[in-house]
């Protein structure tokens, strides 16, 4: 990202140190996510208090093509916020949480879900050792005789319920399940 980044100092005077290590953490986002196009930071210290240090905030907003993320760090009753570093380490880390989930959402990786994914078997190629599983949330997806659990796959027939795990990974046609695994249709829900 060259020259995308813009830093502001609020009720603080400006350091180069602060600077310096915001800057690498901006760099540290831009390495590890392509989809960064522009980043604003903001360091405040509002609160000038007696007894207890200055509690800083950091605000962070990212520019992506899928839209813009923030994250605004509000010091809470942890005195942690007392080391900007701190404070700076903690805002960044939570923008890498968005960016990470917004990198797997836009490249198709489905969400973990609490229940796994179920369907019934659609069609079966033995001569092929594959078949097709059709999906509670519509979509029809292949699978290899060895990603079969539980049974074995001449034992499965059109019309079976299974639960599966659908992967990406190392698929040049698309999904597949990577696990499929028998289940009685009283626990088979055909809905998503």
């Amino acid at each position: 990202m060259e020259n995308i980044a813009q830093i502001t100092f609020k009720d603080i005077d400006h350091s180069d140190a602060i600077e310096a290590r915001i800057n690498e953490r901006i760099d540290k986002l831009d390495k590890m996510f392509d989809l960064v196009l522009g980043c604003k930071v903001w360091i405040q210290a509002p609160h000038r208090r007696h007894k207890k240090g200055t509690h800083y905030i950091i605000d962070i907003e990212v520019l992506t093509p899928l839209g813009t993320l923030s994250v605004d760090r509000e010091p809470g009753d942890v005195n942690a916020h007392e080391d900007i570093y701190v404070t700076i380490r903690d805002a960044f880390n939570a923008m890498e949480r968005q960016l990470r989930k917004q990198k797997e959402q836009s490249s198709g990786r489905p969400e973990e879900s609490l229940s796994p994914l179920q369907g019934t078997v659609e069609r079966l190629e033995p001569k092929k050792d594959c078949g097709h599983i059709a999906t509670t949330d519509g979509r029809l997806i292949y699978f290899h005789r060895n990603a079969v659990i539980d049974e074995s796959f001449d034992e499965l027939k059109v019309g079976d319920a299974v639960s599966l795990v659908v992967d990406r990974e190392g698929a040049e046609d698309g999904p597949h399940a990577s696990t499929v695994r028998p289940i009685s249709k009283h626990r088979f829900v055909n809905q998503p």
